[in-house]
């Protein structure tokens, strides 16, 4: 079956994506989070929702965090860090909104598959996931066939996306280590009105 190649190609994947971040950014990218006052969260399309589950899970851990683009999402400020998600690091709305972020002097983070984007570029921490395989960017049919390489079975952006969630739940546990917080901390902030 299709569905069982296309698992397997997405698990590998992912698992070869989020495994290849170093711990010096790790690290970095956890001491930002927990040194500003407040963080905001960005994403587009499927990155947005990873963005908001991001956003839920540090709201469990007790810290200040804004989704960008809610109604009751403050300003920015110069003690604050806003997370960017964004695969190509130029989706236009990502980068005007970091521009006047950065304009304020927050810190930026970002995570995309592009170090050499223009998002990367304005960032305090890049976060480097990769959203596609290299295959995906050899077009010669015979060379890819005699190295063995073969076309991703990933629609689009499953595989930065996925990455990019799997990635900030692992970075969690860091944080729950950090702060000195259990599940039992985190349950008790999870929200009651359902």
């Amino acid at each position: 079956m299709i569905y069982d190649e296309a698992l397997t190609d997405i698990l590998e994947n992912v698992s070869k994506t989020t495994r290849s971040v170093d711990g010096e950014t790790i690290r970095a990218m956890a001491n930002m989070l927990e040194s500003v006052e407040s963080i905001f969260i960005m994403g587009v399309g499927r990155s947005g929702l990873v963005a908001k589950a991001f956003a839920m899970r540090l709201m469990h851990l007790g810290l200040n965090v804004y989704v960008v683009g809610e109604t009751i999402t403050p300003a920015i400020t110069d003690k604050d860090c806003l997370v960017s998600i964004s695969g190509s690091g130029e989706t236009s709305y990502i980068i005007s909104t970091t521009g006047i972020a950065k304009d304020i002097g927050a810190k930026l983070i970002s995570i995309t598959s592009y170090t050499d984007s223009t998002l990367a570029k304005r960032s305090d921490v890049v976060v480097e996931l990769q959203g596609r395989t290299k295959i995906d960017s050899e077009k010669n049919y015979v060379r890819r066939q005699i190295s063995g390489m073969h076309q991703s079975l990933s629609p689009m952006g499953t595989i930065f996306e996925i990455s990019a969630l799997v990635f900030l739940d692992s970075l969690i546990a860091e944080l729950m280590n950090d702060l000195g917080q259990t599940e039992k901390d985190l349950k008790a902030r999870h929200t009651v009105l359902e």
